[in-house]
């Protein structure tokens, strides 16, 4: 069947004819190593993986052997299984926060339950949260995420029909990277927060020197819990994640995508005193924060996910991850640059993006200074050109090849051509 003839039918029973998530008119068949295949056979470099969670590349032999030998015995039981727990002890051996381990199955999940956490901990209201800063699709997540309107700080502008007003009520909103002004919301508002919730890499923005550094000081002088949002740069900027990079432990920290496998996992992981809270024996049921899943934890997700950070400790992948992506984000910028095209390579060599500015780009109100018009040009001749990504990032796996990054180069630097100036 014709991928048109698909899309038909999809308009027929799904809202907007997709899940929700990537653009609606592809219709993904297949994947294999850095490749994936749409359903008229059109062949694809991926910079999409999956949003992220397939690092290791479509198809890895040794987590489908994983994921199969678990099949064999099961796909979920709703109880404890042995490999979640060794899982579990992984993470906190890896992750510097990580003392004790609680599984979702998406990053949605692992943000709100952290938040829910920190307010149940400190016996306080109100979430301090960035502009522009993604942590899920829960009410409050959903405060400032990317606002069509800007507010000054800290109101919230809520991005979704259906949320109560009362909730912008109970989250402040600062610019990401602005140290002082959020010192200064903290020491107004110090006694009514209880957590700061932040990707400490906002997107594709690397944090400023000295600001997580801020954010701890203050949550710490204020009893506040800080939050990592490690849902993306967890495992993928190094073994121990974004917090082991900077050098800042927070409080708490939420993981998905790379500890599933590709498969749906998630997890809130933290500071055993505030994680106790999970555990209705330790500070009784008006204290405990109640959290249940069908699919938590489950033996197939757990598999995918211990064979991929095996795969990611033996020697050399974090080199090569970085390596291939500086030669990504080096040849992107020399390019458009030669093409006579303001523009910068703004990011992680993991994880990054062309911003069409010469600008400054450290908050999401610096993003939309870019040329907007450049870059939709830009992606749209990237997609005909059949490179697959989300608009905003590309996704670096251990996947790519010499050839798909020459080829990837190559398609870079006639769309750079193309682009009007």
């Amino acid at each position: 069947m014709k991928q048109q003839d698909i899309l038909f039918r999809a308009r027929q029973v799904m809202p907007g004819g997709g899940l929700g998530d990537f653009h609606p008119d592809v219709v993904i068949r297949e994947g294999r190593g850095s490749r994936v295949w749409d359903e008229d056979g059109n062949e694809y470099i991926d910079y999409l993986i999956g949003s992220g969670p397939m690092i290791l590349g479509h198809g890895h032999p040794e987590v489908l052997e994983a994921v199969a030998e678990q099949l064999s015995k099961g796909m979920t039981f709703f109880a404890q299984n042995a490999a979640s727990i060794e899982l579990a002890e992984e993470i906190c051996k890896a992750v510097p926060c990580a003392e004790q381990v609680r599984y979702v199955s998406t990053g949605t999940e692992a943000d709100m339950y952290a938040m829910r956490l920190a307010r149940a901990f400190t016996h306080r209201d109100k979430i301090v949260k960035f502009e522009g800063g993604f942590h899920g699709m829960s009410a409050e997540a959903q405060m400032s995420l990317a606002p069509r309107s800007l507010a000054d700080f800290p109101v919230a502008v809520a991005d979704s029909a259906g949320i109560p007003e009362s909730v912008r009520g109970e989250v402040l909103i600062a610019p990401f990277n602005d140290a002082e002004f959020t010192r200064s919301l903290i020491s107004k508002y110090a006694d009514q927060i209880a957590g700061i919730i932040v990707e400490p890499f906002q997107r594709i923005i690397p944090p400023a020197p000295g600001f997580l550094e801020t954010l701890r000081e203050e949550c710490s002088r204020y009893g506040i819990v800080l939050i990592f949002d490690e849902i993306v740069t967890g495992f993928r900027f190094s073994y121990g994640g974004a917090q082991s990079v900077y050098d800042v432990v927070p409080d708490l920290c939420t993981l998905g995508k790379i500890i599933g496998g590709g498969l749906p996992l998630a997890a809130i992981a933290g500071r055993s005193d505030i994680m106790a809270h999970f555990d209705k024996n330790k500070v009784g049921a008006g204290q405990s924060v109640m959290q249940v899943g069908t699919l938590s934890g489950n033996p197939l997700a757990v598999a995918a996910g211990l064979k991929t950070l095996e795969i990611l400790q033996r020697p050399g992948q974090y080199e090569k991850l970085e390596r291939t992506g500086q030669t990504l984000m080096q040849g992107f910028v020399r390019c458009l640059k030669a093409a006579g095209h303001s523009a910068q390579s703004i990011g992680h060599p993991t994880l990054f993006d062309v911003v069409f500015s010469s600008g400054s780009v450290e908050n999401y109100r610096e993003v939309l200074l870019g040329n907007k018009d450049k870059a939709a040009h830009f992606n749209s001749t990237l997609r005909k050109n059949r490179i697959l990504r989300i608009p905003g990032k590309f996704y670096i796996s251990l996947a790519l090849t010499d050839d798909d990054i020459a080829k990837t180069l190559g398609i870079v630097e006639d769309a750079a051509s193309a682009l009007p100036n």
